[in-house]
């Protein structure tokens, strides 16, 4: 049946209608084996501007602006049902396109329903207040919408985060621009497609892959839109928000991780290394809160270590459409270049490659993407792949002994993304939690999410929060109403 899926075809969905768009070309790869997939007439320039003046219009319009909350909400459990329909097609496309396992991609797209379902929920029962008056007036805090939002997204896993976007955003009563990334395009032209298909109003949606020094900036710069929510790199983080201030617009960041991973010697062995395989290696590694520097704790690290690099060294690297396959191809020949750049500097720094380190040989191992999970010990704290984002399935390993050294360790990083900790003494870990400076801590376990619980970073990690009830008003503006009670004439009027 797999093999009967058609690729979404050469055409945008630019305010609601579907067309060609006049940018540069795009070209979805298959990392497994580097096949053609699709291409893509990127978007233009004049292509966003069409967009935002469509969206403007849809935002402003009645039929949609008018709406009570439960009539939003409609939408959004109209596109969960679209998206669960669809399940199949869309882990096909999506493991097409990124080179993620279908049980991956399955999952994802669970979770991008999962994602409209609740937001849908929140929108319907969302409250407004009544707050306490200080004279004869009654005073109303009240949520309106931003107007026009850009969602810009990344390739690791475009069906969530797209959903974690839109579904917020369309909830609380706006239009959207959503820019996917260029290596991952496919999958975010197969939502339009079942939003469309759901009756979304025209305008209310774009989905515009391109050029970020096009797409991105305009979106970004464009005086009618009125945030811009952007997950991806640090450096590309900075860059935005500074032109986001020169506007006083607000932004939402989801940047980069440099987790770390802790041991405690009283941890369950078994579950820690499972969780920490999981932690690391799972999306091959191409995930912004992957637990890339472990600590244990120096009374058990040389036994614990051989038994991690003997797990690591049986995990199954293979081909996404394989059920057994748990480290699948990374996304682009580039990005795995990218990748190895970081081992071999880290040999330069004296580390040792504990385990992996190279790329897998032999079948169909020389046609795809591959890269073998990775352990590297030895080095320095301050060496290159301790301090930056590898973005990939490599993993850094120091023992440590006493808990102040260890909270120093870990914080002497410049991102605050995510942490992990493991021990079966939770007031212990609660404590260690405290002291690490990270948006996420998981304690026994790793990559658990909940669309109900906040998500971000601290530091360069990012800015605000996504998910929860919360995440429905990052997409909002308060106003506050006062009216008169009294029916007095003012005395400062002297009448």
């Amino acid at each position: 049946m797999l093999d009967k899926v058609d690729m979404p075809k050469d055409r945008l969905y630019i305010g609601g209608e579907w067309r060609k768009g006049q940018g540069a070309e795009i070209t979805s790869v298959f990392p497994a084996d580097r096949s053609h997939n699709a291409t893509v007439s990127g978007a233009s320039a004049a292509d966003v501007e069409e967009a935002i003046a469509r969206a403007q219009d849809a935002a402003d319009a009645a039929s949609w602006k008018r709406l009570k909350p439960h009539e939003r909400a409609s939408f959004l459990y109209k596109i969960s049902d679209g998206i669960s329909r669809n399940i199949d097609r869309i882990s096909y496309i999506q493991t097409r396109d990124t080179g993620k396992t279908l049980g991956e991609t399955r999952a994802l797209a669970a979770s991008a329903a999962g994602t409209f379902r609740y937001f849908a929920a929140v929108c319907e029962t969302e409250e407004e207040k009544i707050t306490p008056a200080r004279g004869d007036y009654i005073t109303l805090s009240r949520w309106e919408p931003l107007g026009v939002v850009a969602a810009i997204t990344p390739w690791n896993s475009p069906i969530a985060s797209d959903a974690q976007k839109l579904a917020p955003a369309l909830a609380a009563g706006n239009a959207v621009i959503l820019k996917p990334a260029s290596w991952s395009p496919l999958v975010s032209l197969e939502l339009a497609r079942i939003i469309d298909e759901a009756g979304l109003p025209k305008g209310l949606l774009s989905v515009l892959p391109g050029s970020g020094s096009v797409v991105g900036d305009l979106l970004v710069t464009h005086p009618a839109v009125g945030k811009v929510s952007f997950t991806g790199g640090t450096a590309v983080g900075r860059s935005l928000a500074r032109k986001a201030a020169e506007k006083l617009m607000p932004v939402s960041l989801e940047l980069g991780g440099k987790s770390p991973t802790i041991v405690f010697e009283d941890a369950d062995i078994d579950q820690t290394i499972a969780g920490i395989l999981f932690g690391i290696f799972s999306s091959s590694g191409q995930s912004c809160i992957a637990g890339s520097r472990l600590y244990v704790q120096r009374s058990i690290y040389k036994p614990f270590l051989e038994k991690l690099i003997a797990r690591t060294k049986a995990l199954r690297v293979g081909h996404p459409f394989e059920s057994s396959t748990q480290v699948a191809p990374l996304i682009h020949e580039d990005h795995r270049n990218s990748v190895e750049r970081f081992i071999a500097q880290a040999r330069r720094d004296r580390g040792t490659i504990l385990a992996g380190g190279q790329r897998p040989a032999g079948g169909d191992y020389n046609e795809g993407v591959y890269l073998e999970p990775t352990i590297i010990g030895d080095v320095a704290p301050g060496a290159e792949i301790c301090r930056e984002e590898v973005f990939g399935p490599v993993l850094t390993v120091f023992p440590f002994d006493d808990e102040d050294t260890l909270i120093r360790d870990a914080n002497d990083n410049e991102y605050g993304l995510a942490c992990g900790i493991w021990t079966r003494d939770v007031v212990k870990a609660l404590r260690i939690g405290a002291a690490i400076k990270a948006g996420t801590v998981w304690i026994n376990t790793y990559k658990q999410f909940s669309i109900s619980t906040p998500f971000g970073g601290m530091k360069a990690s990012g800015m605000g929060r996504e998910k929860g009830r919360d995440g429905l008003r990052a997409y909002m503006q308060q106003k506050s109403y006062y009216i008169d009670t009294s029916g007095a004439l003012h005395p400062w009027a002297g009448l």
